[in-house]
């Protein structure tokens, strides 16, 4: 029983074409893998137009959302410079203070507690 050639990979991925080719012409099993490796290749050509059509789809996406991202932050940067009391509000928010809350409170604002 003869032993299969293995050499097929390591001489692709290691030695010149030249190796190869020689190599292929000598061993059928080389061949063979060699056959298959085309076939394979050929596929992957085919298929390569839509993967890159599909991959054009989302850079497109990926841009509008950068677009509409900077568009956003320009428009509400422009608002709240020009709007100081809207600017104010929400960098130190409304403070209610503890008469307003409804808690009993003294003469001097504080919370009074029953002892």
């Amino acid at each position: 029983m003869k032993d299969k050639c293995s050499k097929y990979e390591s001489l692709f991925v290691f030695s010149d074409k030249n190796t190869l080719e020689k190599h292929i012409a000598e061993c059928e099993d080389c061949r063979n893998e060699n056959e298959k490796m085309q076939k394979v290749s050929e596929l992957i050509s085919e298929v390569k137009f839509y993967y890159k059509k599909k991959q054009k789809k989302f850079a497109y996406f990926r841009v509008a959302c950068a677009m509409s991202l900077l568009l956003f932050s320009t428009l509400s940067l422009g608002i709240m410079t020009t709007n100081d009391e809207l600017l104010d509000t929400l960098m130190y928010g409304e403070t209610l203070t503890a008469e307003e809350l409804g808690f009993p409170v003294d003469s001097y604002g504080l919370i009074m507690v029953d002892e």
